[in-house]
């Protein structure tokens, strides 16, 4: 991500393409997101040994995942699962899945639904995870194109890829997780989605922190229209800190 954002400003590069969570929260000074194209799927998906969901991996079971919020979230779901956190590239981790006549050292990983489409992979997911089990990252599953602040030309030939909705929620998601002063590593979920409301169509956003043992969470939610999409973000961000957010993420560190 930084070594595509020195070739911006160098103007090496016109446009970069990123994943929308990887990128700090903080604006990058002289460049600008010109679009978030439709998001994807922004789901955490299940590769488990033979075909099984997460309720059906046995008390026990190890699974792998990279993420610290989703380390905290399986963990607080009970299930007596043995979560270990993992890292490579996505082929990588798969292959540490067993089962099927395959050798492997865990029974399951979890990964973003949308890394896995994007790769071809989609024949792998075993379950699609509920947000109500696993709330997704801020911004999970979005793109977010970017170019230098001056060049209008391809702001305006990336500003065709628009998708308002997509960049509402991710807004209103990316919102939380600065106001709380979290980093993308930290225990942090937010998601937020399109719904019919009283006078029209608003967003419902809702956001979580997690300890990083699962032992206790703080979560919450909020609605409203597309254009107050940060200011959602603050106010859920604020009731979270108000009942605890803060104490949570300084444990998980």
């Amino acid at each position: 991500m930084a070594a595509l954002r020195d070739a911006l400003l160098a103007g090496e590069v016109d446009l970069a393409v990123h994943s929308y969570k990887d990128l700090p929260t903080a604006a990058e000074p002289g460049l600008t997101i010109a679009a978030v194209p439709v998001r994807e799927d922004p789901r955490d998906a299940l590769v488990a040994r033979d075909g099984l969901t997460l309720g059906e991996l046995p008390p026990g079971s190890t699974v792998g995942t990279g993420a610290p919020r989703r380390v905290a979230q399986l963990r607080a779901l009970g299930l007596g699962l043995d979560v270990v956190p993992i890292r490579g590239n996505v082929d990588t981790r798969l292959a540490r899945v067993g089962g099927n006549g395959k050798q492997g050292d865990l029974d399951a990983v979890v990964l973003a639904r949308a890394g896995l489409s994007r790769l071809g992979r989609l024949a792998t997911i075993t379950e699609n995870l509920d947000p109500i089990q696993v709330l997704p990252a801020p911004a999970q599953g979005a793109l977010a194109i970017e170019c230098r602040t001056g060049d209008a030309r391809s702001r305006e030939l990336a500003g065709r890829l628009e998708d308002a909705t997509a960049r509402a929620c991710v807004a209103a998601e990316r919102t939380v997780l600065a106001a709380l002063e979290a980093g993308c590593s930290a225990p942090v979920a937010a998601y937020a989605e399109l719904a019919e409301g009283e006078h029209g169509p608003e967003l419902f956003l809702r956001a979580s922190v997690t300890a990083i043992d699962g032992s206790d969470a703080v979560r919450g939610s909020v609605s409203g229209s597309l254009p107050d999409a940060a200011a959602l973000g603050r106010a859920l961000a604020e009731e979270l800190l108000d009942r605890g957010a803060a104490e949570l993420m300084a444990v998980s560190r």
